[in-house]
């Protein structure tokens, strides 16, 4: 193994240099002596080349642009997660991690080369000058926005901004003859990773994380205390689809429910030594009965966490085997503003499995299509069907885990097929359904939000037969009508259309809410805490 590293350190020491080239020196004065220096030590043909492109060749050539291209390249030959990010895209790369971005604070959607606002962000600038749900946004700084020109990104760059810079839009509400116009200041928007806190019984908080972000622990500590008012006595933590971000929220959220001393994670490689996270008995939750969901969306500190809480028997995992993404990133950042996310080392769950899922240097591409592989081989729908590399590990209480990559879960969940036909698979590949429903809930808003709680928004949708509509609507579209498949996937369809509709109209939270009533995770795990098995039973 070292001896497969030690081949490519003649390659990063290759991007260091042309790094270097993208801060500059290149056109200041082609290297200093100092600079030269670096360049001797190592294979220095990169740098000679970009010299005699620069010096001799035939045509004018962008020495950046160039750069540009070549860095990612560069580093496809490494890992599957060391990554370069331009100046242009590191700032948007970056805003889900820091917690909020810079803009009027509004999700929407493009209907009819109109900008239509599905949902204003609660607590940003959108929410405080009075925009609402089903506004159209026709004219932007007092010019006409509609037509050809709307698109995302075009969008986007018109409506986010530097905080404290304002935006004049004209909007067309329903009800309303003339136009309205509404001058908003844009601010900072927050990006919340924690959407969803209820209870699913009377005794049983229910927590989803969607990512790791810089707020992720103190929004976790909120939630933590609505719960607390709420009477809960167990808890399910969802971490479904949660691609990972920051190492440290999930290290504070695994050591909310340890006892002193407990190993959480450890992180070790080549050039970096092992750096241990241990738990400091200051959680609050170390006795209450835990579930944690987790799938094969579930990456990085989703793992950690996952990994953490199993490995010191603390929770019972449920679902299927986890992403497999172990691997450790630095961020660099450099002057133009671009950043190198450049992998020093390897996550270790306590047990000492590590997280990563193998892979071969320089071959992204098997990696890529690996969740396409499970498919196939059948591990989605069967529990007998989950690789492993036979190496089995033993948690603090002697349960036997296995590594392979991933976070094998104790309880298996298949994916739920049931309803799903081809003409179901066709329909939501396209943006039908999403079309559809906002179509369905502009026309039918007033009504729907009469409805002051779930139960009787469910009853109110279930009396406009949504489903039904889609299926009028998705054959006009060209989705050809196919009578015994569409009989086969109502269930599934209609059930798919009352979470879209209650997202739009009473937001996130409500639709997690409904959802979760049919989840057989969500079932499973209240099963499990009610049975006494959330702890999981040790062997004697």
């Amino acid at each position: 193994m070292k001896n497969r590293i030690l081949r490519f350190i003649p390659l990063l020491i290759a991007i260091a240099m042309v790094i270097g080239i993208l801060i500059g020196s290149f056109y200041a004065n082609h290297f200093s002596g100092k600079r030269l220096a670096i360049v001797a030590s190592g294979n220095n043909k990169i740098t000679d080349l970009l010299h005699l492109l620069d010096d001799q060749y035939v045509d004018s050539v962008s020495i950046n642009d160039l750069v540009e291209k070549t860095i990612p390249k560069l580093l496809k030959e490494l890992d599957p997660h060391s990554t370069y990010i331009s100046a242009k895209d590191a700032e948007a790369s970056m805003q889900e991690l820091q917690g909020s971005f810079q803009g009027i604070g509004v999700q929407f959607t493009i209907q009819n080369d109109t900008v239509c606002i599905l949902k204003i962000i609660k607590g940003g600038p959108s929410e405080h000058v009075g925009l609402r749900p089903g506004d159209r946004i026709v004219s932007v700084d007092d010019s006409l926005y509609v037509g050809k020109i709307v698109t995302n990104d075009e969008t986007m760059k018109r409506l986010k901004g530097v905080r404290g810079t304002t935006v004049k839009l004209g909007i067309q509400r329903k009800g309303e003859d003339a136009l309205l116009d509404f001058v908003v200041e844009r601010g900072d928007v927050p990006l919340r990773s924690i959407d969803a806190t209820f209870m699913l019984d009377e005794q049983t908080g229910y927590v989803r994380i969607t990512t790791f972000a810089e707020q992720t622990y103190t929004e976790f500590l909120v939630a933590m205390a609505r719960l607390q008012e709420a009477g809960f006595q167990s808890l399910v933590i969802d971490l479904r689809n949660n691609v990972g971000g920051y190492m440290h929220p999930a290290v504070l959220i695994a050591n909310e429910f340890l006892p002193a001393n407990k190993l959480i994670v450890y992180t070790e490689g080549l050039h970096s030594l092992r750096e241990e996270f241990v738990s400091d008995g200051r959680g609050m939750y170390a006795n209450i009965p835990l579930v944690v969901l987790v799938d094969e969306g579930s990456a990085s500190a989703s793992e950690i966490l996952a990994g953490a809480l199993q490995d010191n028997d603390r929770a019972t995992i449920v679902g299927r085997r986890t992403f497999g993404k172990g691997l450790v990133q630095v961020p660099i950042e450099f002057r133009d503003g671009s950043m190198l996310r450049l992998t020093t080392a390897r996550y270790y769950t306590p047990s000492g499995r590590c997280v990563q899922k193998p892979y071969e240097q320089g071959q992204s591409g098997a990696y890529d299509s690996e969740l396409v592989e499970r498919a196939l081989h059948g591990e989605y729908f069967s529990a007998d069907s989950i690789k492993t590399n036979g190496d089995a590990y033993q948690t603090v209480g002697g349960r036997k885990v296995y590594g392979g990559g991933g976070i094998i879960p104790d309880y298996f969940i298949a994916r739920d097929t049931l309803g799903y036909t081809t003409y179901f698979r066709d329909l939501y590949a396209t943006t039908i359904p999403h079309e559809f429903t906002f179509r369905f809930v502009d026309a039918y808003r007033e009504r729907l939000q009469e409805a002051t709680n779930l139960p009787d928004l469910v009853a109110e949708i279930g009396k406009l037969r949504p489903a039904q509509k889609l299926v009028e609507f998705a054959d006009k579209k060209g989705i050809k009508r196919r009578n015994l498949m569409i009989r086969k996937s109502f269930d599934l369809m209609e059930r798919y259309q009352f979470i879209n509709i209650i997202d739009q109209v009473m937001g996130t939270e409500a639709a997690a809410q409904f959802e979760n009533q049919f989840d057989p995770a969500a079932l499973k795990a209240l099963d499990l805490i009610k049975s006494g098995l959330a702890f999981p039973p040790l062997p004697e």
